[in-house]
């Protein structure tokens, strides 16, 4: 008994009249996590969890309306139960079940099944219906475990060190920026730039403890940072702040670093498989696990991963959504988040 339909302005619950996610302002959208392409500005009501509450107010706007609930807390909107459950992709992040008349649908957001050091793992549910992303949809994309990825970048900072120079992770403001904090943890001074600095005091806001770090301020003196480690969003590739910093080595964090020529295609110094979403082994894994009888396919490798499971049994659909840009490509809202 479906009781979803796909509409141009997104993912409508027919009888709860509700949007997940949608791309065009709606009367009441419910969200799975604060990224740009999932949390967008105009909506008149918001429901989200409660880590991404503050995080919505400061990407969308302090006045909007907007509630939250913890995972695994049932509301019922218009007959229709609606609950969130970790989803592992960022802090706050969510999928979102849905259970009408004894029908289950489960719309998954962005998610990540291996654990890190900071979001809260993923948990699958079962449903009868199940919305996947596919961002990484290719076998050839395997990840790193968390402990290897941060001896990897920690022994990356200490041979900057050994050779006289500044240690600069670019990546994404929400989610990875936190993440790369965590894995660098302990090993020296961390500045982040504002964009950064303002999703850190957000998420603090929430009750969240996360590493402590210093804003790298536009007049920064040299020599305070000299050695160092640095995150700057993509935004600041080639920037004049980053040209600045004293003998930087730059590394861009991002699934995609998985495919070497990536590193050269960027001009960078290094590449770190540092992924908030799912790799080919999570998908399946994921997508198993729900026991769904029927899957639909969103943005990323949507061909491929249908195909290969329409191949093992599994019927899927392709979806074409608004979601899904390219983590490189993500544009951080410097112009609000810098004031």
């Amino acid at each position: 008994m479906k009781f979803i339909k796909f509409t141009k302005k997104g993912i409508y619950c027919i009888p709860g009249k509700f949007y997940l996610d949608p791309w065009f302002p709606v009367d009441y959208a419910i969200i799975s996590h604060g990224h740009a392409d999932h949390a967008r500005w105009g909506n008149k009501h918001y429901l989200c969890h409660n880590d991404s509450k503050a995080i919505l107010k400061h990407r969308i706007g302090q006045d909007i309306s907007i509630e939250s609930m913890g995972y695994n807390e049932p509301k019922m909107i218009n007959g229709v139960q609606v609950s969130f459950h970790p989803a592992g992709h960022i802090i706050g992040s969510a999928q979102i079940r849905l259970e009408h008349k004894g029908y289950v649908i489960v719309f998954s957001g962005d998610y990540k099944t291996q654990p890190d050091f900071i979001s809260v793992p993923f948990e699958p549910v079962k449903c009868n219906e199940f919305i996947t992303e596919s961002t990484f949809g290719l076998p050839i994309y395997k990840w790193k475990s968390e402990l290897d990825l941060q001896a990897e970048l920690q022994n990356w900072i200490l041979q900057n060190q050994q050779n006289n120079r500044t240690s600069v992770f670019i990546g994404y403001s929400l989610g990875k920026a936190q993440r790369i904090m965590k894995l660098v943890e302990g090993v020296d001074d961390v500045f982040v730039h504002s964009a950064i600095n303002n999703l850190n005091n957000a998420i603090s806001d929430s009750g969240i403890i996360i590493p402590e770090t210093t804003l790298i301020k536009p007049d920064f003196d040299k020599k305070d940072i000299q050695n160092k480690i640095v995150i700057l969003p993509p935004a600041l590739l080639g920037s004049k702040m980053l040209k600045r910093i004293p003998n930087a080595a730059t590394a861009i964090c991002s699934g995609w670093m998985h495919i070497r020529g990536n590193r050269r295609w960027k001009g960078v110094d290094a590449g770190f498989a540092v992924s908030d979403h799912a790799d080919w082994d999570g998908l399946l894994e994921a997508v198993k696990a729900t026991e769904a009888e029927k899957v639909y396919v969103t943005h990323g490798s949507q061909a491929v991963f249908s195909k290969y499971l329409n191949e093992i049994g599994i019927e899927a659909h392709e979806l074409k959504t608004e979601y899904g840009e390219d983590e490189l490509a993500k544009q951080d809202t410097l112009k609000t988040e810098t004031a």
